[in-house]
């Protein structure tokens, strides 16, 4: 078994056509790309024991998108490792342990799930799983950078579009199954007709003589129950989201493609061109123009490449361009449903915010190829600078589509935020797919996987600043905006639909029992949901990012001769 997984086993021979390798690529990242989807994950995981409406045990998105982030985190801290290891076993070993650990995280994750344990959660799906990330992400760069000398570019565009794409065949797949396995909880009545009673910021009901926990679902919230039913009253505990079957299902799947994938590999033999008398055009004096003044012939070592004032400069270009659309991905659907659920609820069903997510996915890949392709021609800084400056003017504009949306609804502020953030995730995309042909134009091709690896702790950094500040920035503004709102409510009318006084409030809200659009339809007349709002200052600090990223990538020069490789000079 380790003869047919060594290096060795899968040199091509001299007339393998190297248009057999991307499909490997590409499907081992479809797979592991479905973490894009993670989102869609967040409001079902929140709704375990509620399973219509989040019940007072349930998790909270903070929770809950913290999987995703140390799944993240985790993907690049074993890029680093794995990218010298690639080098050395060869990329079909890799891929076969990306396999077991991305669908051994789905099984242990499920399980998580199943008995409501988070620390399995996290244990599964984000160390385990997120390792899987790492090497499955690693193990078809450098692979196909060397099948593709002549169009570095276009080469990670192949290999990472299907990490972009992943959420395309995940969410639909996903979105499916938890479908398929979702069992609704016991129905009661509408409100008025079960007496209910509040405990420590608890709704419970007398059933038969005894008190059962239970939720209640406001004709606001019908919109985002994960499937569709009734408002009213329903028993804690008697129902079933889907997830824990759904993670069962994936992880098995994903195993099963990515080991087929995983022997498909091959590597070029030493000394090996595409064709014969190619020279690599990119390379010669006569093409040492403006945007391809920063390629070399020379070669530069991992451990000499951290080194360098470079190295440095592109971790921040990925770390801030991954922060500023990572904690977006994060929340996708989310959002889509808080900022237009309760303005748009005919058009913005959970439905509506699961296609929102696929879309996000089809545009990310188009963006990987695209863009990294478009790089070989006006090269790699210029393309990041369109990245930073652009994307730094949609963040921004977010916020004020948000605020007009809050104050004059419309389907018209709901097109403008998609167009925006569809750019937006073709440039995040590119910036993925491009990194590894800007990493080989500066430090040489022969230790690229190597230096990718240790890059992509950019990653990990941005897997944790983007989902924590988005959602410790959107709880602020939440409970900010909780507490203004129920200054308006009337306090009789408080007491009566939840069973307590106003000044349970932050008892009431850590419970879930109290939320916005429970408290929005107690508002007076004319007042102005703050839904659409709540991720304003976000966007704003995501903005920023993208202006010190520019910064850094302006810096960027031609590494120092000195730390080429000897024989190479």
């Amino acid at each position: 078994m380790l003869y047919l997984l060594s290096k060795d086993r899968i040199i091509a021979p001299p007339d393998f056509n190297r248009w057999r390798v991307p499909p490997a690529s590409v499907a081992i990242h479809l797979c592991i790309g479905s973490v894009y989807a993670w989102s869609l994950f967040n409001p079902p995981l929140m709704k375990l024991h509620g399973v219509v409406s989040s019940a007072a045990d349930d998790w909270t998105l903070s929770q809950v998108t913290w999987v995703f982030t140390v799944a993240i985190v985790c993907l690049g801290l074993s890029a680093a490792v794995a990218g010298k290891w690639l080098e050395q076993v060869g990329p079909r070993l890799v891929g076969c342990v990306a396999a077991c650990c991305w669908g051994g995280g789905f099984l242990i994750g499920g399980i998580g799930v199943l008995t409501h344990q988070l620390w399995l959660l996290y244990l599964g799906y984000g160390v385990i799983g997120g390792c899987g990330l790492g090497l499955g992400y690693v193990s078809p760069v450098s692979t196909l950078i060397k099948w593709f000398p002549d169009r570095r570019g276009m080469a990670t565009g192949l290999a990472i579009m299907g990490f972009g794409g992943g959420a395309i065949i995940g969410a639909p797949l996903k979105e499916t199954l938890m479908k398929s396995f979702y069992v609704p909880p016991k129905y009661l009545g509408t409100v008025e007709e079960i007496g209910l009673t509040t405990t420590m910021g608890r709704r419970f009901a007398n059933l038969d003589g005894q008190s059962q926990e239970v939720v209640v679902v406001g004709k606001n919230e019908t919109s985002q129950m994960l499937v569709k039913g009734p408002q009213g009253v329903y028993v804690v505990g008697t129902g079933r989201t889907g997830v824990a079957e759904t993670f069962f299902v994936l992880g098995l799947s994903y195993f099963l493609v990515m080991i087929l994938a995983a022997f498909s590999y091959r590597i070029p033999a030493a000394g090996w061109i595409p064709a014969a008398g190619w020279i690599p055009a990119g390379w010669t004096p006569a093409r040492a123009t403006a945007p391809h003044r920063m390629i070399t012939t020379h070669h530069v070592t991992a451990d000499e490449a951290i080194k360098t004032p470079q190295f440095y400069l592109l971790w921040i270009v990925l770390c801030f361009n991954v922060t500023a659309g990572i904690g977006v991905l994060g929340v996708a659907k989310t959002m889509m449903g808080e900022i237009f659920g309760t303005t748009l609820p005919l058009i913005v069903t959970s439905s509506f915010a699961a296609t929102f997510v696929l879309m996000m996915s089809v545009f990310n890949m188009l963006g990987r190829f695209a863009w990294s392709t478009i790089s070989d021609d006006i090269g790699r800084p210029r393309v990041y600078a369109i990245f930073f400056s652009l994307g730094a003017v949609l963040y921004a504009s977010i916020p004020w589509i948000a605020s007009a949306q809050s104050k004059s609804p419309s389907v018209t502020w709901l097109i403008a935020f998609y167009a925006v953030t569809m750019l937006i995730f073709t440039m995040y995309g590119g910036g993925f797919a491009a990194i590894p042909a800007y990493l080989s134009d500066l430090f040489g091709t022969r230790f690229v996987g190597a230096i990718h690896g240790r890059l992509l702790t950019a990653w990990s950094t941005a897997g944790v600043l983007g989902p924590v500040a988005i959602t410790f920035l959107r709880d602020r503004s939440l409970r900010a905006e909780l507490k203004a709102l129920a200054a308006k409510v009337d306090a009789s009318a408080f007491e009566t639909t939840f069973g307590a006084p106003l000044n349970q409030l932050a008892t009431l809200i850590d419970t879930k029992t109290v939320t916005l659009p429970k408290l929005m339809a107690l508002a007076p007349l004319g007042t102005i949901d703050p839904s659409s709002t709540l991720y304003s200052s976000t966007m704003l600090a995501m903005a920023a990012l993208l202006v010190i990223a520019f910064v850094a990538n302006a810096l960027v020069r031609p590494v120092d001769p000195k730390y080429y490789c000897q024989e190479t000079t």
